[in-house]
């Protein structure tokens, strides 16, 4: 069987162009996350909040993000694309939140196949209404589960492309030493 997070190619164009392996469709009020020793997706929770996630989100193949995670995608896409889909996507923006103290990065994407959306090179070329949903979303999906998060300006995709970069390169060191167990 294939897994999700270390099989998959995450793209021969990178930094900027990557495959995305889509955990949440747009949408959706279920968080559904990678099962890190599976390689399934799995229910993590309902969220609490009425509120529903603004864009396809997922990860990049054969990263790691400094949470420990792969790195976190969102795909701007006209329709929600089921779990486990592959998405070739292009980046257009960062957006950084604290979350539990920790900093997570969420890299601001476009589906290079939708032709609705491929045409964006730059979070800034989009409406502003989409961006304030895309933050705002963030900054409200955990106030009823009493958690706080910070979530900054969305930044160019200039911003984005070192941090794909590290997270490459963050993967690829860990999987020399060995994920261990549940990974």
């Amino acid at each position: 069987m294939t897994h999700a997070w270390h099989d998959i190619s995450p793209g021969e164009k990178l930094p900027l162009e990557f495959y995305t392996v889509i955990e949440i469709p747009y949408g959706s009020n279920v968080k559904y996350e990678l099962d890190k020793g599976s390689g399934l997706i799995k229910l993590d929770r309902v969220l609490y909040s009425a509120v529903y996630y603004p864009a396809n989100y997922g990860f990049i193949p054969q990263t790691l993000a400094e949470d420990g995670d792969p790195l976190d995608v969102l795909v701007l896409c006209q329709q929600p694309v089921v779990p486990l889909t592959l998405i070739y996507a292009r980046a257009i923006g960062l957006m950084t939140m604290i979350d539990s103290g920790k900093r997570d990065h969420k890299i601001i994407s476009i589906a290079t196949e939708d032709p609705e959306f491929n045409s964006y090179r730059e979070a800034s070329e989009m409406p502003e209404h989409r961006l304030a949903m895309l933050r705002r979303f963030f900054l409200d999906y955990k106030q009823l589960e009493k958690k706080a998060v910070e979530v900054d300006e969305i930044l160019p995709a200039k911003d984005a492309l070192p941090v794909i970069e590290d997270a490459l390169v963050r993967y690829s060191e860990q999987r020399r030493k060995g994920f261990g167990k549940g990974h």
